[in-house]
């Protein structure tokens, strides 16, 4: 009699979708793949009604909370990114369910973004775009980046890599991470505290879904200054951002996260805001190399559980 294959879901709803090599990987190892048929980031309620009988999820950023793994039968979570703040991970370890990540592969295609718009965001371009679209020949006066203060909070991976992308710019680079004692030559620890009043440019490059900018930290921001948010919509009161926005304490904002995604809200509404949709990795050579990291990392998870034949990287 045969067995039936093990069932992965490509939680991801672009997983594949700029290079089938992924998705050839999985087939190749002889997993029944069950799509998102949402096209969108899976809720709790979707996600309890697409895991029975799901052995694998290729995982972005769905509530894997203790309620969902424990009403499932994963044995590996493969996430598709760098943070596991959506991942329950003591249930993970309580119920036997390996967890991976890709922790490497976003590092540049995030640090690159989150400098082109800070160029883009100094220099207006956005709504001089617009404008000119519009058949209207509108200059904006914008602002150099050299001799600024770039105030980074966070300093992992990326808040590492965009220190060293923003340097040559001759800027002055701060950063704010508790969990570092050293930073790399150049760079300037301090606290939050200290950092918000001083900083022209502030970019959220922390992990984990702690809100780090709220009414207290608003009220430290030096006026005039622009914010950079590629990491969690949850480390920004919205509320105090839009505040910040009318009051001109803010002079703009680029954010790629939000609280609620996909975004409809009011800040749609500003020009001086870039509005991107959670894309900081996707250029074409992170999302293969992520996707590709992901399905490596699933499958020898399932190997070491004995689940399938021992699996070759590619």
């Amino acid at each position: 009699m045969s067995v039936a294959p093990l069932k992965v879901l490509l939680a991801p709803s672009s997983f594949g979708a700029n290079d089938p090599a992924p998705l050839a990987r999985l087939a190749q190892a002889g997993l029944e793949l069950v799509d998102n048929p949402y096209k969108r980031k899976l809720t709790q309620e979707e996600l309890l009604t697409l895991l029975p009988g799901v052995s694998g999820i290729i995982a972005g950023l769905e509530p894997l909370n203790r309620e969902v793994l424990s009403r499932s039968q994963l044995k590996v979570i493969s996430r598709v990114g760098v943070g596991l703040s959506n991942v329950d991970l003591e249930a993970a370890a309580e119920l036997g369910i390996a967890v991976r990540y890709t922790p490497d592969a976003p590092t540049i295609a995030v640090a690159e973004l989150t400098v082109g718009c800070l160029l883009s965001l100094l220099r207006r371009v956005m709504e001089m775009d617009r404008t000119l679209h519009q058949c209207r020949w509108e200059k904006c006066v914008g602002y150099q980046l050299a001799g600024r203060t770039v105030l980074l909070v966070g300093l992992g991976r990326i808040g590492r890599a965009v220190a060293r992308l923003l340097a040559p710019f001759g800027v002055r680079l701060l950063a704010a991470d508790p969990a570092v004692e050293q930073t790399p030559q150049g760079v300037e620890l301090v606290s939050l505290a200290q950092g918000l009043p001083q900083a022209d440019v502030i970019s959220l490059h922390a992990s984990g879904s702690q809100q780090v900018l709220g009414p207290e930290q608003f009220a430290l921001i030096k006026p005039g200054a622009f914010l950079l948010n590629p990491s969690r919509g949850e480390l920004v009161d919205e509320a105090g951002l839009q505040a910040a926005l009318d009051s001109g304490r803010l002079a703009g904002a680029w954010l790629d996260a939000f609280q609620q995604e996909p975004y409809a809200g009011p800040l749609t509404g500003y020009a001086n805001v870039i509005l991107t949709p959670h894309v900081g990795s996707y250029s074409a050579e992170c999302r293969l190399d992520m996707e590709m990291q992901a399905v490596n990392n699933l499958l020898a998870a399932l190997a070491e559980q004995g689940l399938l034949p021992e699996a070759q990287p590619r």
